[in-house]
């Protein structure tokens, strides 16, 4: 029967006459064994080996008999020089005080590789109770040095990191006290360190946050979500001051899932958010008067609708249009007609009630809402109010100047529910009051709806006006007085609107502009210029130069200077005989701006021309900046130069100027013999007007081009087969 028999005891060795345990060949396994050599050495200069044991191969590269009382190298050669003598003292001192001792260092193999080792070791000392020898062992510890130099080098970069980020980063309690925050933090909320922060924020719901709810609201959503994204708000800096900020955070939880704090980043987005609100004010004020302007004004209506319908109150809209505004903007400048625009907004604005809002519908166009009215004759009063605030003489700059403006008023809810109709209907009353006499005001009445439907019915009608082909270009040409041959002509617009023949461009130009249609087309317009002009050089005739006018919204838009390269290389132009047309007081609304479209274009090879020039207010310091080839002047000026020594002077002096400025310059206008003589005597460059030729169709402009003297400047037919009194013509061309 077996029995269980227990083991001998710990220290003991038990003996089996089967198989003897040999204790010298189970300790020689087990150093033979080790990862790392076990060695005994003695203590002299060069730290002689007595033994080592056979892992010396595998950390060193040599055998243990190479080492063996320093047979073919001493061990201590192979220390690193650099690492000696602080190996040298650490053993030393160990020993001086009869304690073991642990020592990292790097030595060389014999394979010229450098690996670093961890020694430890104790002192023997002789019969004499002298130290004599070293008992130790020496392990490869490389992949661990390795592994933390990786680690300090991740946390020092994570420190570099913390320390010198532009964004703020910190650590929280969910109570609302600081843990940690980099210096960027304390720099955005103005603090002289991390450690003043940490020290002076210790309730940030109530310190930081101008609204305590906002710390709340982010709590809330870092217990139901575990992070929060570009959470906004706005905090007290140290000093006081007000700034936004946006966070991105998350919670870091214990084992047990609680959280244990938060951590995240902070932004100052202060200059953003003021960049935006200025964004936001511009796209809703006028950038003149600082009125609201029309994208404004629509929420103004209908917010004051909004509040009528549960009040049961009434809702004015009361369009404002200066009498004869025009007449001072052109002839005395844009800077005279915006200060006037300024006074005028001023004093609108002082005939109103808090509630009420004025707003400039654009040009001379101002549109107030007068809300929580309960009579027409509530009305009347404030509008009354407004006229004789208005009809006040105005003086600038000395110059007194007397003003007057007419007014339409819509109401809500008989007149309309919506903007879009109150606006529409204080239109048309606005302009039954200027037809009534100006300087007075009139309520749109059912009656007017005709003069809308008129409106409305042409809109819609130039909006299918394009695709179905009903636009025709006239050309008018123009003259170089040297030599009194065509020497280009400019495109005009037409267009021959079913059942209602030709209509100028005066009528259906401006609806373009408000509608946006102006950009297809004007877009048009280029391209059938271009196509003309091409086909007349194909054809033989001698090359002229183009002119075609330019809307401001057209040349607001970002795809300009694409639509005329693309017209040009549509009819295969050479963009030499393209010229394109600004207004004066255009140019001069935003001259930095301009001036870098005008070089864009003038880089296609295209030229520009000054358009009603002297009736604006050019600053001569950007017109000679600008990339202008012509002046043409305006029509105004030209009329009277015969008989107005004003008008004359005006004239010399534009002539003057445009030479003096290296430019063409070209008289518009040019009707009469003596307007002829005049601009001729005075050195203009180009006429075009009246005397020379009405505009004409493009089979007119090309029999002038064949030879003027051969064409009537009215019917335009060949006088090979034509006279001028078989048509009735007064005149034949430059007779």
């Amino acid at each position: 029967m077996n029995r269980w028999t227990p083991p001998p005891p710990f220290g003991t060795v038990a003996t089996d006459t089967a198989a003897p345990l040999d204790i010298t060949r189970l300790l020689t396994t087990i150093t033979d064994n080790l990862v790392g050599m076990i060695y005994r050495c003695r203590i002299d200069a060069i730290w002689t080996m007595e033994y080592v044991s056979e892992g010396c191969h595998k950390l060193t590269g040599y055998r243990p008999d190479e080492l063996v009382f320093n047979n073919r190298v001493s061990y201590g050669q192979m220390t690193l020089p650099e690492d000696r003598e602080r190996v040298s003292r650490t053993i030393h001192d160990a020993l001086e005080a009869n304690q073991t001792f642990d020592v990292e260092y790097r030595i060389l193999r014999a394979d010229g590789r450098v690996r670093w080792v961890l020694e430890r070791g104790v002192g023997l000392r002789n019969a004499h109770g002298q130290l004599a020898w070293i008992e130790g062992f020496i392990q490869d510890i490389s992949e661990r040095m390795a592994a933390n130099e990786t680690l300090h080098e991740a946390v020092r970069r994570y420190r570099s990191l913390f320390e010198h980020a532009t964004e703020g980063i910190y650590q929280t309690t969910p109570e609302g006290r600081y843990l940690n925050a980099n210096p960027a933090l304390a720099r955005i909320y103005g603090h002289a360190s991390p450690n003043a922060l940490i020290a002076h924020l210790h309730d940030i719901p109530r310190q930081l946050y101008v609204l305590p709810e906002r710390r709340v609201e982010f709590v809330r959503l870092m217990q139901e979500q575990g992070v929060v994204r570009n959470f906004e708000s706005q905090v007290y800096r140290h000093d006081g001051r007000i700034i936004w900020i946006t966070e991105n955070a998350r919670a870091v939880k214990n084992a047990d899932g609680s959280v244990q704090f938060f951590e995240g980043t902070v932004v100052d987005i202060t200059e953003r958010k003021q960049h935006d609100a200025e964004l936001e004010y511009q796209a809703s004020h006028d950038s003149l008067t600082g009125l609201p302007n029309r994208s404004l004004l629509r929420d103004r209506i209908e917010q004051a609708i909004g509040k009528a319908r549960r009040d049961n109150h009434l809702v004015a809209v009361a369009f404002v249009d200066l009498d004869h505004f025009k007449l001072i903007n052109d002839s005395l400048g844009h800077h005279v007609g915006d200060r006037l625009l300024l006074e005028v907004a001023d004093r609108l604005m002082a005939c109103v009630r808090g509630h009420d809002s004025v707003a400039r519908q654009g040009g001379d166009e101002f549109v107030i809402v007068l809300t929580e009215q309960h009579d027409k004759n509530e009305i009347i009063s404030i509008v009354g109010r407004l006229l004789e605030a208005i009809s006040q003489p105005w003086v600038d700059e000395g110059q007194e100047y007397g003003l007057s403006c007419s007014v339409g008023i819509s109401c809500f809810p008989q007149d309309g529910d919506d903007p879009d109709a109150l606006l529409r209907c204080a239109d048309a009353a606005m302009y039954k009051a200027k037809a009534s006499g100006r300087s007075t005001y009139h309520f749109f009445t059912p009656e007017l709806n005709q003069a809308i439907s008129e409106r409305l019915e042409l809109e819609n009608s130039l909006r299918h006006a394009l695709e179905r082909d009903e636009f025709i270009v006239y050309y008018q040409p123009r003259i170089e007085v040297a030599s009194g041959r065509i020497v280009g002509t400019e495109a005009l617009i037409r267009w021959n609107c079913p059942g209602k023949g030709l209509i100028p461009p005066d009528s259906f130009i401006p609806i373009a502009e408000e509608t946006g249609l102006i950009i297809p087309i004007g877009q048009w317009i280029l391209q059938e210029a271009c196509r003309q002009n091409s086909a007349w050089q194909s054809a033989g005739l001698l090359p002229i130069s183009i002119s075609v006018n330019l809307s401001p919204i057209q040349f607001r838009h970002a795809g300009l200077v694409d639509s005329v390269a693309e017209a040009l290389a549509q009819a295969g132009l050479d963009p030499a005989y393209l010229e394109l047309e600004l207004t004066e007081s255009f140019v001069m609304q935003d001259a930095e701006r301009i001036n870098v479209a005008m070089q864009a274009l003038k880089k296609l090879g295209v030229d520009i021309a000054v358009d009603d020039f002297g009736t604006g207010y050019s600053s001569l310091s950007y017109l000679k900046r600008f990339p202008v080839d012509r002046l043409k002047i305006d029509k105004s000026f030209v009329r009277d130069i015969d008989t107005d020594p004003d008008d004359a002077a005006i004239v010399r002096a534009i002539i003057t100027l445009g030479h003096a400025l290296g430019l063409k310059v070209v008289a518009e206008g040019v009707e009469t013999p003596a307007h002829l003589e005049f601009l001729q005597r005075h050195g203009c460059d180009e006429l075009q007007g009246y005397y020379f030729s009405r505009p004409v169709p493009a089979a007119g402009m090309e029999a002038l081009m064949r030879g003027p003297e051969n064409a009537c400047c009215h019917c335009l037919a060949t006088l090979d087969t034509h006279t001028a009194s078989a048509c009735g013509c007064e005149e034949q061309i430059f007779e």
